[in-house]
């Protein structure tokens, strides 16, 4: 990966480094300003129990179940491996939006690279699709520290542009990953909802746990425009110019009610759901995430 920067634009290059960077810098101040999780690493499913026989690792022994039949039974294991997660970012055009420090690409990209900075750190495998209207990139699983870089190229050379239809995506990725993991879905969630909602019940289906981050710019959820504007469409042609203020009310209710069912179909779907606007600080996303991962860890263990 190293060698395949000698292709790429100087302007490219610089993109890079600076995405991979700020996600270093976040992580890294993230887990500065926080005692360590006690747990990142194993995922474990149980499967059932066998008798204890000498030389079984004594730590595998169910003592509960000793306790009641006074017999020595270890726990069996699925798998003893650390945790797969795939990365699903949005590159599609409503992406682009954005008057603060980052656009919702940007900022979609950085909390992706965070993550994969954060999981590769532990062993973990991190996979990357981008995608809009059809998956543009593929980044397979890995567990090396340089898997990094592998990431961080393939969204910097993936432009928002397109529309965004989920459900085909989430089926496609849904055959190109068939063993269970994490699918962790970076979007702006500007989709038909139906699609949405099938493509997660789809990858839940399948073994998957998802978590959904939800990226929105201020404008889109406080709605702040005063006098005559005009508005682009990013996935479409049409351009409406208006008053903002005799639309302000019923598009934020029309973006509550939109809100709410997100959350709900999440909810449904047993898919762990955050909201994120783009001027809040990036660790927020990682937090989140840690949380969600520990809730994953006490699953197993019960």
């Amino acid at each position: 990966m190293r060698d395949s920067k000698r292709f790429l634009h100087p302007d490219a290059i610089k993109r890079i480094t600076r995405l991979e960077m700020r996600a270093r810098h976040v992580v890294e101040g993230f887990l500065a300003g926080m005692h360590r999780s006690p747990y990142f690493g194993q995922s474990i499913e149980f499967r059932q129990h066998r008798e204890y026989t000498f030389g079984d690792d004594p730590r595998h022994i169910d003592w509960k179940l000793w306790a009641k039949q006074d017999r020595y039974y270890v726990k069996q294991f699925e798998e003893d491996t650390n945790l797969r997660a795939t990365l699903l970012v949005d590159v599609s055009g409503s992406m682009r939006y954005g008057r603060g420090a980052m656009n919702k690409f940007e900022y979609g990209a950085t909390i992706a690279c965070s993550l994969a900075y954060l999981l590769l750190r532990q062993q973990d495998s991190v996979g990357c699709v981008s995608f809009d209207e059809k998956v543009r990139m593929i980044v397979p699983l890995r567990a090396k520290r340089n898997h990094l870089e592998s990431i961080v190229q393939a969204l910097e050379v993936s432009s928002p542009r397109d529309k965004t239809d989920l459900y085909p995506i989430l089926r496609e990725v849904a055959e190109t990953f068939p063993r269970r993991g994490m699918m962790i879905l970076v979007s702006d969630l500007f989709s038909p909802r139906d699609g949405l909602f099938r493509g997660l019940k789809l990858l839940r289906s399948r073994g998957h746990d998802v978590m959904v981050f939800h990226l929105l710019d201020d404008d889109e959820l406080d709605f702040p425009f005063t006098g005559p504007t005009r508005f682009e469409g990013l996935e479409m042609p049409d351009i409406v110019r208006c008053n903002p203020r005799a639309l302000r009310e019923g598009y934020l209710k029309a973006m509550q009610t939109y809100l709410e069912e997100v959350r709900r179909g999440c909810t449904r779907n047993n898919v762990d759901y955050v909201l994120l606007r783009t001027s809040q600080p990036l660790d927020a996303a990682l937090a989140a995430f840690l949380s969600n991962r520990l809730g994953m860890h006490h699953r197993n263990r019960t």
